[in-house]
């Protein structure tokens, strides 16, 4: 049996066979379905990445008004176009370690307070230019400078001095932070030519491959860098076309259009995966659905309202109804069991009589704006009427406006005060405080202003000692969920979908959707 078994494995990951025919063969020999499944995994790998060929995906959330510019990306279509042609110092590996792309290796002082970066011998941008340590000091200076935009900004902030020294760089921070270089790997944070400062939207990179063609929120066609030096990219050429609507993405993958997609409807999920040719990969995030409001801005800069808010969104009825059971029940925290030093709270449930209390304590009268649209997470618009329901059985009244999809990212999140909107989460809670709830980062889209909240973030990157560094997180966590904007309903699972066409898949708990966005770059076309 087990030569019969090899056999169809073969067969399977060469493309000569279709999976489901595989996983038919294996139960008529008496293998259990997760069993073969497995061994065809194992075939896969075992025939080896396949170079050459085309890789077509269909992405949701980009924009007509997106850029190319790395210190904007602000959507996932962004943020994997751009790690298609650049790369940042360091990257998440499998295990959600570290691993070396334009740096090599780092080191900390014993304080944490001083970081070396070595960078790695012969890199080259696609335009074959040598990487220099001072693209390096230069992209660091341009993304924490005073008067950039970059997302990456609220990490950067406590950076005193960037040198090289060598063939290394030097960070010397204010404050000691032994997170220091899980930032390194934001995605904002690509290396480019003396720094972008030249022209930041050129897209040259150390990436492995190249940007030859694009229409904004439409296309972008990638050809593979010859002067790549890692083992990335088994494609000649990488198609991504930005496909907001749910249905035509869908549609795009079930009729051969894309042989990869992101954010498969939870609804649908598991009927997509029944067809013949397409496999549904789902994978538990640290990724959360939300509802933000501006602290700074009336009606909600008053906590009566934003609790009553708070006790009158149903989350369980969310997760049943938008998410399908593909994903976890939130807390009004932007973390959960992910990270490494979660401390889980008591669960803030479902309260009309509570929501009614803090309703009229807030002392606001008449309805409330609360702006969405599909682009902002999937489901929104349905998760925004669940929203209004439950808030009218404590007698609040929710209006809700559905914004256009194109330029919602750039019109409406982190400009309007109430709307939906999606995090992908971060590798350690530091770097998602940092990223959207200090005090002075960029991309802080709540307007959270709390001086003990930024205190309690720098002496915890400071800590050593991992106990008593969880418990400040977990009072960083109450601080939030108590007195935030933050409305957290829901974690989503990444529902990703491929066709028969590719092979190579590794299941990814860290990070983003699609292998944390190495899918293009580390799938291959089967033969």
């Amino acid at each position: 049996m087990n030569e019969r078994i090899d056999y169809y494995a073969k067969r399977a990951a060469l493309g000569l066979i279709s999976r489901r025919e595989f996983v038919g063969q294996a139960l008529a020999l008496g293998v259990s379905a997760s069993a073969a499944n497995a061994i065809l995994a194992s075939a896969v790998h075992a025939a080896g990445p396949q170079t050459g060929g085309t890789i077509r995906i269909g992405l949701q959330g980009g924009a007509t008004t997106d850029s190319l510019d790395p210190a904007t990306a602000a959507n996932f279509t962004a943020t994997q176009v751009t790690l298609l042609w650049g790369e940042p110092l360091l990257f998440l590996s499998d295990g959600g370690g570290l691993e070396g792309r334009v740096a090599e290796s780092f080191e900390g002082s014993d304080d944490a307070t001083s970081w070396r970066f070595k960078l790695r011998n012969g890199i080259t941008f696609s335009n074959g230019q040598p990487v220099t340590t001072n693209d390096v000091v230069e992209t660091i200076k341009r993304h924490s400078g005073e008067d950039t935009k970059s997302g990456a900004l609220g990490l950067l902030r406590d950076i005193d001095t960037v040198t090289a020294d060598g063939d290394s760089i030097v960070i010397g921070l204010k404050n000691p932070n032994a997170d220091l270089p899980y930032y390194m790997q934001d995605y904002h944070l690509i290396i480019q030519p003396n720094g972008g400062n030249d022209d930041p939207t050129a897209a040259i990179g150390t990436g492995p491959y190249i940007l030859k063609d694009h229409e904004m929120g439409v296309r972008f066609v990638f050809e593979k860098n010859p002067n790549y030096w890692g083992d990335y990219g088994y494609a000649d050429t990488i198609e991504v076309i930005v496909i907001n609507d749910n249905t035509a993405r869908v549609a795009a993958l079930q009729s051969g259009q894309v042989d990869l997609i992101d954010r498969v409807p939870p609804r649908t999920a598991g009927l997509i995966d029944r067809a013949p040719n397409i496999t549904v990969h789902s994978v538990p995030s640290a990724g959360h659905y939300v509802f933000i409001m501006h602290c700074d801005t009336a009606p909600f800069d008053n906590n009566d309202l934003r609790l009553a808010l708070k006790y009158g969104i149903n989350r369980q009825e969310m997760v049943d109804k938008i998410l399908f059971g593909y994903g976890q029940v939130g807390n009004d925290t932007p973390i959960n069991g992910s990270y490494p030093l979660y401390t889980e709270f008591e669960q803030r449930e479902y309260d009309p009589d509570k929501a009614r209390f803090h309703y009229k304590k807030s002392g606001h009268d008449g309805s409330i704006l609360l702006r969405t649209s599909g682009n902002s997470f999937t489901g929104a618009p349905d998760a925004a009427a669940l929203f209004q329901q439950s808030l009218a059985n404590a007698d609040i009244s929710l209006e809700i406006k559905r914004e256009p999809d194109d330029g919602y990212w750039s019109e409406v999140w982190n400009k309007q005060p109430f709307c939906t909107s999606y995090w992908g989460g971060r590798p350690v809670q530091d770097q998602m405080f940092s990223t959207a709830y200090l005090s002075t980062a960029d991309w802080n889209d709540t307007r959270f202003f709390n001086d003990q909240f930024d205190q309690l973030l720098t002496a915890a990157r400071a800590e050593i000692d991992t106990a008593k560094r969880k418990k400040i997180y977990a009072d960083m966590g109450m601080i939030l969920r108590n007195e935030g904007g933050l409305i957290c309903p829901m974690f989503n699972d990444f529902i990703d979908a491929q066709s028969e066409r590719l092979a190579g898949w590794e299941y990814q708990s860290i990070g983003f959707a699609l292998m944390n966005n190495t899918a293009p770059m580390r799938m291959w076309v089967k033969a």
